[in-house]
């Protein structure tokens, strides 16, 4: 597919695709032609003399210095170079391709007073796969990304770095010349346009949203998992119980586990059973009421994205009567609070399968399994440590869900006074849900041995195919195994959409 970059924006789904598959972008003519009309308002304040922020003035604490017209493309390109000083590790390809789509999505919508070319060569990096080397550290949220964007923006100078396919760094002027491409020259307000805003931390939101939405359904596989091997009851998800308590999200998660749960021997073999529990623990009995409350803030997230992609995020901006006025709408609040709302609810997620993985493997609750799911234990250990490893990121999980958007240290001579801090709030959420993966796959793990060790009871159709994805790379219980390639076959299984899609085409789609 070709993503067309409209004047009203482009999707989720486009930038799904430009960051992860590569897509190719193009600027549509009215586009073109919207951009082209909000450069002809700034061309006339140049021609009046008139100061306005960042086209006549200086930045930031700088914003009364007047700059004068002939060193004014000068002032675009030294605003460039010194805010691209970031530090750390770079950020990931999908990331940095997240983050320049969206930067061309602002320009687009034709209230920066940039030339079309700029944008242009914006595209023109995407479209040739040039990833420009974004340091992790160097974004507090305020005047947007300007750290992160300025490095992208640095490389349409022929400067900068780039991070090429092996992970190294080359020199963005080289990497330009190697794909036929040529440094621009930026004009009035163009360094600033391409540096003053969220994309950063929308790109990673909206990556991060995609992959919780799959997450919290397979959520709901691995606990419905754990709760048939551990000879769980299904009455707890029967919808009158849910629609009594009218969350949402609540409903969807008890739906999906209830119909997981359904044409199983071994939930059969127990259900009137006089012995068994009346109550199964919190860990089993309240999973929708987790996950669901988890699918409510993802809603809540999602809302809050959608409309960042509708909104024009620049300062200053230009009207289309002709006035170009200093905004606010660079602060990164809305996307902070959400990134850390969203990390708060992934984490509790990831600690209540956590919950049920120990009870599987503790000999005193799992029902009859045994300990730490081994047919051996004793001379061997069975998934124990998988258990400490869980824990272990659960915790960091926990010291990971403290928001960062509360924390707001000033900056630029106390003018950016209170910031947002919402790219770290974003960059914390996409390691939430990295650990998040790896709890639910030792739930995926943890819940498959437990069935396998319930035969020759048959599990439910969803069992039976998660014990036949599983199995193909960890086999059936028996002796100890290097188990580290084990988890990461797990991990993958947690990622992609195999087992799910297999799952809903014998039961339905899952939500």
């Amino acid at each position: 597919m070709t993503v067309t970059v409209l004047p009203t924006g482009v999707s989720p789904a486009d930038v799904h695709a430009v960051a992860r598959s590569t897509e190719r972008v193009t600027l549509a003519p009215s586009t073109l032609d919207a951009m082209a009309t909000s450069r002809d308002i700034v061309d006339r304040i140049e021609r009046d003399g008139r100061p306005v922020y960042g086209v006549s003035t200086g930045f930031g604490a700088l914003a009364n210095t007047f700059i004068e017209p002939a060193r004014r493309a000068e002032l675009q390109h030294a605003l460039i170079r010194s805010h691209a000083a970031g530090v750390g590790a770079p950020m990931p390809r999908e990331v940095v391709r997240a983050m320049m789509l969206l930067r061309v999505r602002s320009l687009a919508l034709g209230r920066s007073g940039v030339r079309p070319l700029v944008a242009q060569a914006l595209v023109d990096l995407l479209n040739h796969d040039i990833t420009p080397w974004v340091p992790e550290h160097g974004s507090l949220g305020a005047s947007g990304d300007l750290a992160p964007l300025a490095h992208c923006a640095l490389v349409l100078l022929g400067e900068g770095w780039v991070l090429d396919k092996s992970g190294s760094r080359l020199d963005g002027g080289e990497a330009l010349h190697r794909a036929g491409l040529r440094p621009i020259e930026l004009s009035s307000k163009e360094g600033l346009a391409l540096i003053n805003g969220t994309d950063g931390m929308l790109g990673m939101l909206l990556l991060a949203i995609e992959d919780a939405g799959h997450l919290f359904t397979m959520a709901d596989v691995t606990a419905a998992l754990a709760i048939e091997a551990m000879l769980g009851t299904d009455r707890p998800f029967l919808p009158e119980l849910h629609a009594i308590r009218p969350h949402p999200g609540q409903a969807v998660s008890a739906a999906n586990i209830h119909r997981l749960l359904q044409d199983s021997g071994v939930m059969d073999s127990h259900r009137n059973d006089m012995v068994h529990a009346v109550q199964d623990a919190y860990s089993m009995r309240c999973a929708p009421q987790v996950a669901g409350a988890a699918r409510d803030t993802l809603g809540f997230a999602t809302s809050v994205a959608d409309r960042e992609l509708a909104s024009v995020v620049d300062n200053p901006v230009v009207l289309p009567d002709g006035r170009v006025e200093s905004t606010g709408n660079f602060h990164g609040a809305p996307l902070g609070f959400a990134a850390d709302f969203l990390a708060i609810a992934a984490a509790e997620v990831g600690a209540i399968a956590e919950r049920r993985v120990d009870r599987l493997l503790d000999v005193c609750r799992s029902r009859d399994l045994p300990a730490f799911l081994t047919p051996d234990p004793g001379v061997n250990s069975g998934l124990m440590i998988a258990q400490y490893t869980a824990a272990g990121i659960v915790a960091e999980n926990r010291r990971l869900a403290s928001p960062a958007s509360v924390d707001s240290v000033p900056t630029s001579g106390m003018q950016e006074d209170h910031v947002s801090m919402g790219w770290a709030a974003a960059v914390k959420l996409r390691r939430v849900l990295d650990n998040l993966t790896s709890l639910l796959a030792v739930e995926l793990l943890a819940g498959v041995r437990g069935l396998q060790l319930r035969a020759p009871l048959t599990p439910s159709p969803a069992g039976r195919l998660a014990i036949a994805a599983v199995e193909r790379f960890a086999g059936a219980p028996g002796p100890d195994v290097f188990l580290a390639p084990v988890l990461e076959q797990a991990r993958a299984t947690v990622t992609g959409r195999d087992l799910r899609e297999a799952i809903e085409r014998e039961l339905g789609p899952l939500l």
